[in-house]
């Protein structure tokens, strides 16, 4: 008989486990120039990725990776340091401008490997020559809670930036740049993965400015101004400092969800993939899920019941409550709400990095009486949603996925598991 709750539990961790950066990164490696081999990078899983380089790499290394605090991992040969997410923080700062001037003195027989993942964004940190940290801080904070997709926010943080949106491949010119990326957004576009530094961007200031308008986040002037008047333009495409750079996508985020898929079918359970770049308001997602669940658990459409269904992708949360929440735990809440104790319906929703928001958190585990435990401890499953509470409601069930640092970053996980009614 199958423990539900276990099962969904082992497709989470085989989903992690695929985007391990051991498992496909070394195949990537390049040959070793003539010159240098620097090694540079950020992200959550920027300090194994560096870990995995160091143990297939025979020749002369050095370097600097900044990851998320706690995040580290040890190296012999090229330096870790830690930085904060989702927020930027001065350590960011300092760690990117390291980075930057790391790259400034190359030649053409040099080499730079560049590690890439998600949450770079916020741990690569160096604004624009007219800004401060405090700028970036402030209109940062503002797009995690507006609602605004991983695109949209990367596009405004790429034009605040003195070293995203290519500026970091520019700044290696003339070396040779290989830059390997584990993927963390929709679509698995280089240029929203940490704000790609070392690719060339397509998106313009006034891009950025719409952003912020759609949101209607208030402007300081130092940004309208940087803006306004296009200083802030990224590297576009066809520039020749970026001409000996190439890029290598090591794990995404389909790779994570084909992985848990087997684990499903090992079990005898069909699995079926509903899409590895599902975005849109969390809550609204778990609705739409709700949806498709219950029609398969009472018509066996579009999938005969028992089975599970996953996807993958980066939803987002508008915030309006003061609980302890993520996107995760709002998109399983969210279904929780909608299935209303669905006898035939479980589900797992967790970040593949460990972190749910801002809480040392993955997810969440949801149950058929998921609703009716929490009731009897006095929580009203609506008003915790109301609430952007998701932490505290699963917490509270003890219900609650704490992995602990996975080293890797693909995304959101969610499964499904259906039963007939």
């Amino acid at each position: 008989m199958i423990d539900q709750r276990k099962l969904l539990r082992e497709m989470f961790d085989a989903a992690v486990a695929a985007a391990q950066p051991s498992v496909s990164l070394p195949k990537y490696l390049p040959s070793p120039p003539r010159g240098r081999t620097l090694v540079i990078g950020a992200g959550k899983a920027s300090a194994e990725m560096a870990r995995v380089v160091e143990q297939h790499w025979e020749g002369e290394l050095s370097g600097l990776v900044v990851t998320r605090y706690g995040y580290a991992v040890p190296c012999e040969r090229i330096e870790v340091v830690e930085a904060a997410h989702p927020v930027p923080d001065q350590a960011g700062v300092n760690a990117a401008r390291r980075i930057r001037d790391l790259v400034s003195d190359l030649t053409e027989d040099d080499l730079v490997i560049c590690l890439i993942s998600g949450g770079g964004s916020a741990l690569l940190a160096l604004p624009d020559d007219a800004l401060t940290l405090a700028d970036k801080q402030v209109i940062n904070t503002a797009l995690l809670k507006s609602g605004a997709t991983i695109s949209e926010i990367n596009c405004v943080r790429r034009h605040l930036s003195a070293i995203k949106g290519g500026r970091l491949a520019a700044a290696c010119h003339p070396a040779q740049v290989v830059t390997l990326l584990i993927s963390d957004v929709p679509g698995d576009d280089p240029s929203d993965i940490a704000s790609g530094p070392t690719c060339a961007d397509r998106t313009t200031c006034a891009d950025a400015l719409a952003v912020l308008r759609r949101y209607r986040i208030e402007i300081p002037p130092k940004v309208r101004e940087l803006l306004e008047s296009g200083r802030g333009e990224s590297v576009k495409p066809g520039d020749p400092r970026l001409a000996r750079s190439t890029l290598h996508m090591v794990a995404t985020p389909l790779m994570a969800l084909e992985a848990a898929a087997a684990v499903a079918r090992e079990s005898g359970l069909p699995a079926h993939i509903l899409g590895d770049s599902i975005e849109g308001e969390a809550r609204d997602v778990g609705i739409v899920m709700a949806g498709i669940a219950t029609h398969v658990a009472r018509h066996g459409q579009p999938f005969r019941a028992p089975c599970v269904f996953l996807s993958g992708g980066e939803t987002t949360v508008t915030v309006r409550g003061d609980g302890r929440g993520g996107r995760n735990v709002e998109f399983l809440l969210s279904l929780g709400v909608a299935l209303n104790g669905h006898p035939g319906i479980y589900a797992i929703a967790c970040d593949t990095d460990g972190v749910d928001g801002q809480e040392e958190i993955a997810g969440a585990l949801l149950s058929p009486d998921s609703l009716a435990r929490a009731r009897t401890l006095g929580i009203v499953p609506r008003e915790a949603l109301a609430n952007n509470d998701g932490h505290g409601f699963f917490q509270a069930l003890g219900d609650s996925v704490i992995s602990g640092p996975t080293l890797t970053n693909v995304n959101d996980f969610r499964a499904i598991l259906v039963y007939p009614t």
